[in-house]
């Protein structure tokens, strides 16, 4: 496991979305750039400098094929809060991408665990993910595979925990129970099986999964933790999501990968 400290949540972004343009202009492969994609307020930032590095011509989407971690149940793609809106107005709308080459859960399909499966074949398809982006909750969830999902769990429908639906309830007027209490979710093992993994962690009240994924033992009470039997994974991190970490841990990572600091 690789984990790379910044001093702060923009030179997080920054560094990560540097990360991703070297391996999308390293592709040399006779097929698309397979890009796994989040939502939540963690990857805005990275969102942005993704644009700025595209409009100023330093990488381009245009032979990049994404699929998103996931999506609530039972909203349209023109409800501001569905991951399609996210997507499109954070990100897609601002980026050189084709719309084909856009992949994203359907969260209004009338048979949910057929467009799960069918999600997993069109990855499948495509030879797999090269990168998958993503964050992570307070509670070390990874996508919306909450506490205790399998660690080779693939797409499906998900039910949202309570606390979850409380910290997602910002985006619904600060209401839990106009959170929507299911969502589609790519699974821990979906995440795992593409060839990097980048993990974007940041904040105090991130500080504890951080600690539980890089020094804690592999469970599925912080599927978090699933990144350490990854090949190659990397975790992007500020200073702050740094406060539980054994001065020991987080002087070996600040040493071994101190000349990648911004």
């Amino acid at each position: 496991m690789k984990v790379v400290i910044q001093k702060d949540y923009e030179s997080m972004c920054e560094w990560a979305a540097n990360h991703i343009i070297d391996a999308i202009k390293n592709h040399k492969e006779d097929r698309p750039f397979v890009l796994g994609l989040p939502t939540g307020s963690t990857p805005v930032g990275v969102y942005k400098n993704l644009i700025k590095a595209n409009r100023d011509g330093k990488v381009s989407f245009m032979n990049v094929v994404t699929f998103n971690m996931d999506e609530y149940v039972g909203l349209p793609h023109d409800h501001d809060q569905s991951y399609w809106y996210f997507m499109h107005d954070n990100f897609f709308d601002h980026i050189d991408i084709p719309a084909e080459n856009i992949n994203i859960l359907n969260g209004m399909a009338e048979d949910l665990e057929a467009e799960c499966a069918r999600y997993e074949d069109k990855i499948a398809s495509y030879g797999g993910i090269d990168l998958f982006m993503g964050g992570c909750g307070v509670d070390g969830h990874i996508a919306f595979n909450e506490p205790y999902t399998s660690l080779t769990s693939r797409t499906g429908v998900r039910a949202l925990t309570e606390d979850t639906r409380i910290v997602n309830s910002r985006f619904f007027g600060n209401d839990p129970e106009a959170t929507p209490p299911t969502a589609l979710s790519v699974g821990v093992g979906t995440v795992c099986d593409s060839r990097e993994v980048l993990l974007l962690v940041n904040g105090h009240n991130k500080a504890r999964a951080l600690a539980h994924c890089i020094e804690g033992g592999v469970s599925s009470k912080w599927t978090i933790s699933a990144l350490q039997l990854h090949n190659n994974a990397v975790i992007a991190c500020d200073d702050a999501a740094c406060g539980e970490l054994k001065l020991d841990t987080y002087n070996y990572f600040r040493d071994i990968y101190g000349e990648e600091r911004l």
